[in-house]
Parts: structure tokens; C-alpha cells; sequence
């Protein structure tokens, strides 16, 4: 366990901003977890994992909790399916490697996604036509107001598009410290969404799959090491058919997928029709390879992001009569 007073979020975030925690906590187990949680009763508390899907818009007065659990293990297996339990703090990418390594799929199209384990099921994380949801069996949490444990079933977690319980009704209750993965031991390739098809070739490995995401993950995408970003700052837009037909209607050419629940428009697409690719508000950018990310440039405040954002959601709204919302959440 480690605790320290006015530390700098900076290695925190992926957007760079340079903002303090009164308090940042750092726990080994489950057990320590809990004696924060008893500690700091009373505190503002915030959990972060790699914090790539945050904004810090000013210092955190409070109590910044973060996971060094780092571990994986198999659960059991049948003939076809094997259970990965995973701590909150392994990096979502590093399981997905070491899964593809021993053939186990599931996951590779959620390869190379910023961030750990446990936010998997925070938010939802989904990439090239797969879900967290599609893979999760059950989710391990603590109690932040008792410190006791509880078990939630896929179901129980109410996965949405880029949401969950965790996000709504549980917002801040529980500190997800394990998720169990459902696995495949039989691969069959998921390639029907973008370009992914075209990319990997015939007869593709689950190991070609997560290589051919992380190459066009990477030709769209900045590394946080050099600029600053969350990854996609916007959800895609996710309409009802009737909606849908009616903006088709006078936008012949608009791309779409459909998938449960409605029909996904690339918000990427929106957002370059109104302009905003590569453009710059104080030191935030729209990104020129990928308009969905918006990255700082260097000396962006929290406050350059959210002017961007806020502009970006306007004009689209204005030109097509929808909106769209960030991904990112404020803090």
C-alpha cells in the first residue's frame, strides 16, 4: 500500500493535464482496499485505472485510489470456452497479448485500447464490431460504503453502449476488483466491421486479427507518449430506425452499421462533414487522422478540450439535427 499527499496526476492521465490529487492511494489487494475505503471514509474518492478515458478539469480534492493488481488466472474450462479472471489493474492490452499468445479469442478485436481491466466493464469498451459485454461473464466488486463483496452477473451489470450499471445507478457505490472472461478456445474471426477484413486476408490466426486492429488502430490513432488524448472522445451515434431514415434521407452517402439496439453512425463522419478535422482550439486539436480524437497538442488546458468538444457538438447538431456526447467523462 502506498499513500501520498498532493501528488501530480500527471503519469495518471492520458491527456497530460498537470493537475494534483490531495490524496493518491495505491493498494496490493483486496484486503488493503477495503482499509482505504475504512480510512478515508467520509473523503471525496475517485478510482482511476490508467485514466484514458478522464478528463481532469482542475485538481482533485480528495482521495484518488488506483489498483497495482496486476494478474491473471484461469478459472476453469469446458471444451470450448475457458474463464479468465482478471485483476482491475492489468492492462487490458497485456491480457488480450497473452491471450492471443496461447490462442484463447474473444478479444483481439479490443486490442490495443488504452486502459485496465476493471474500467473494461466500467465503460463498456468496444472496437471493430465486439463488446466488453460480449465476452464478460461476471464482474467482482467492493462495496465503497461497507467494504463488502459482491458478485454481478453479465446481466446484472446492464451493459449498454459505452455504459454500464457502474455508470448510472452504482455510480461511485462499487470499485470493480476482478472481471471474469468467458473465452473462446475454437477461434472464429468477428471481420465484418470497417476495412478489418480486407486487412487480415484469408484464413486469418487470432493473432493476425489483433495485429491487423493494432496496425489500423495505430494508423488513426496518436500514442499518448507523444500527444496527449483519450482515444475516441465521442460516442458513436447510435439512432432508431425512423430517426435514421430521415437524416439517409438527405444525406445519401452517411455510413452506417446496424447492430442491437439501432443503427451506429460513425461520429468520425459527422464531424469531418462540419469541418473540424485537424482543427485547433487554444491547444487542443481535433486529430487530422482520426476526427473522433481530440488530443493536446502540447499546453492544452482542460478548459481548450472542452471548448473544442462543446463547438464540435454544436455544429453537428446544427448541420444534421443530432447529438452527439463525449465518451470521456469530466472530472
Amino acid at each position: 500500500m502506498t499513500i501520498k499527499q498532493n501528488l501530480s496526476l500527471l503519469p495518471y492521465n492520458t491527456f497530460r493535464m498537470d493537475v494534483k490529487a490531495k490524496i493518491f492511494a495505491e493498494y496490493g489487494s483486496v484486503k488493503e482496499l477495503k482499509q482505504l475505503l475504512q480510512q478515508f471514509r467520509g473523503e471525496r474518492i475517485l478510482h482511476i485505472g490508467a485514466g484514458s478515458n478522464l478528463l481532469f478539469t482542475k485538481d482533485f480534492d480528495g482521495v484518488i485510489l488506483h489498483s497495482a493488481m496486476r494478474c491473471a488466472r484461469c478459472l476453469n474450462e469446458d471444451a470450448d470456452h475457458v474463464w479468465i479472471e482478471a485483476d482491475n489493474g492489468l492492462v487490458l492490452d497485456e491480457l488480450i497479448e497473452q491471450l492471443c499468445d496461447m490462442g484463447i479469442s474473444g478479444m483481439e478485436n479490443l486490442s490495443y485500447i488504452p486502459g485496465e481491466s476493471g474500467a473494461s466493464a466500467v465503460q463498456n469498451v468496444g472496437a471493430y464490431g465486439v463488446e466488453a459485454r460480449d465476452v464478460i461473464d461476471t464482474v467482482r466488486a467492493v462495496d465503497c460504503s461497507d467494504g463488502t463483496e459482491r458478485v454481478f452477473t453479465n446481466q446484472e451489470c446492464r451493459f449498454g453502449y459505452r455504459d454500464s450499471i457502474f455508470k448510472n445507478e452504482l455510480r461511485g457505490r462499487y470499485i470493480i476488483t476482478h472481471v471474469v472472461y468467458k473465452l473462446n478456445k475454437h477461434f472464429e474471426p468477428k471481420l465484418d466491421y470497417g476495412n478489418l477484413r480486407s486487412e487480415v486476408g484469408e484464413h486469418p490466426s487470432v493473432m493476425d486479427v489483433r495485429n491487423a486492429v493494432i496496425r489500423i488502430r495505430k494508423q488513426k490513432l496518436p500514442e499518448v507518449s507523444e500527444l496527449g488524448s483519450a482515444g475516441s472522445f465521442f460516442k458513436n451515434l447510435l439512432l432508431n430506425r425512423d430517426v435514421y431514415e430521415k437524416l439517409s434521407g438527405n444525406f445519401p452517402d452517411m455510413p452506417h452499421y446496424e447492430q442491437e439496439g439501432g443503427i451506429k453512425i460513425p461520429s468520425a463522419w459527422l464531424i469531418e462533414q462540419c469541418g473540424w478535422k485537424g482543427k485547433t482550439m487554444g491547444g487542443a486539436q481535433c486529430y487530422p487522422n482520426q476526427p473522433l480524437v481530440l488530443v493536446n497538442t502540447g499546453n492544452a488546458t482542460p478548459q481548450d478540450i472542452m471548448n473544442l468538444a462543446k463547438a464540435i457538438c454544436q455544429s453537428i447538431k446544427e448541420k444534421f439535427g443530432v447529438e452527439i456526447s463525449p465518451e470521456v467523462n469530466y472530472i
